[in-house]
C-alpha cells in the first residue's frame, strides 16, 4: 500500500482522471481523503475555466464562425487623474486555449495579467496598443479621446478584421461593430484587449514614478488617492496630470 505523502505527491502532479484513482476513493485514511478532495476540487475549478473559455469563444464566433476575423477591443484609465488613457485592439485565433483562464483585467493579479499578456502577443493573430496622452484628453475630452484612440487601434491591425467588438462604446469605422456591456465578461477578444490595455498603461505609470516618485503613480496608477490629492496640495500637477479633471481644474 502506498504511503499516504506517496498519494497526496502523485495526486499533485496528476493533471486528469487515471485508473490508479479507484483504489485512492475508497482508501478511507484522512490523509488520503483529503487530497482527494483538494484534487477534485482543482479539477472542478479546470473545468469551470474551460466551460467559461467556451463560452467566451463561442460568443466571439457568433459574429460569423471560426473564419472570420474577430476584433475585440477595450480601454484602461479612463477615470484616473494623471497619465495616457490606453487602448486596445486584439484578433486572436479561432480557440486560443492557451488563455484558458483568461478573465477581465481587473479579476487577475498583476502577475496573471503579465503572463496573460505575454501570451496574447505570442499568439494574437494581431493586435495594437494606443496611448492618448493628457493633453489629447483635455483637449478632445475623455470619452472622445478614449473613442479616437480606439478607432487608432483598430485601425492599426495588420489584419482588418471582419468585425469589431467594444467594450461598451461605438466607434466611427466602417468596419461592422457591436458595442458590448460587460464585454471583457464576455467575450474572450474583449477581454484580451482589457489585459493589453491595463498592463501597458501600469507599466508606463511604473516608469512615470521613477520620474515623479513624490506622486506615488506606482501605487495608485494615476487615480485620486489621498496619496496622490496630498501630493498635488503639495506639488502641483505635472505635464501629465490632465488639466480638465477636478480638483486639477480648480488648481489652475
Amino acid at each position: 500500500m502506498k504511503t499516504i505523502k506517496e498519494i497526496t505527491t502523485a495526486l499533485k502532479e496528476a493533471e486528469e482522471w487515471q485508473d490508479w484513482m479507484v483504489g485512492v476513493e475508497s482508501d478511507e485514511r484522512a490523509g488520503v481523503q483529503k487530497a482527494w478532495l483538494s484534487w477534485k476540487k482543482r479539477q472542478d475549478k479546470k473545468q469551470q475555466l474551460l466551460q467559461e473559455h467556451q463560452t467566451k469563444v463561442d460568443f466571439d464566433q457568433s459574429y460569423g464562425g471560426k473564419e472570420v476575423f474577430i476584433a475585440g477591443v477595450d480601454e484602461a484609465g479612463r477615470g484616473p487623474l494623471a497619465g495616457p488613457v490606453v487602448t486596445a485592439a486584439v484578433i486572436l485565433p479561432s480557440n486560443c486555449e492557451v488563455l484558458v483562464g483568461l478573465n477581465d483585467s481587473k479579476q487577475l493579479s498583476k502577475d496573471k495579467r503579465n503572463a496573460y499578456a505575454a501570451l496574447i502577443k505570442e499568439h494574437a493573430l494581431s493586435y495594437f496598443i494606443h496611448f492618448q496622452s493628457a493633453q489629447q484628453i483635455d483637449e478632445l475630452n475623455i470619452y472622445e479621446a478614449t473613442k479616437q484612440s480606439m478607432k487608432t487601434s483598430v485601425e492599426s491591425l495588420s489584419i482588418k478584421p471582419n468585425y469589431v467588438l467594444v467594450d461598451a462604446m461605438t466607434l466611427p469605422i466602417s468596419i461592422p461593430q457591436d458595442s458590448i456591456i460587460k464585454g471583457d465578461a464576455k467575450s474572450l477578444a474583449i477581454a484580451a484587449a482589457s489585459i493589453l490595455a491595463k498592463t501597458a498603461r501600469d507599466d508606463y505609470m511604473d516608469q512615470l514614478d521613477n520620474e515623479f516618485p513624490m506622486y506615488g503613480f506606482a501605487q495608485h496608477a494615476g487615480y485620486g488617492t489621498k496619496q496622490h490629492l496630498k501630493a498635488l496640495e503639495e506639488f502641483g500637477p505635472t505635464s501629465h496630470h490632465r488639466k480638465s479633471f477636478e480638483p486639477i481644474k480648480s488648481m489652475l
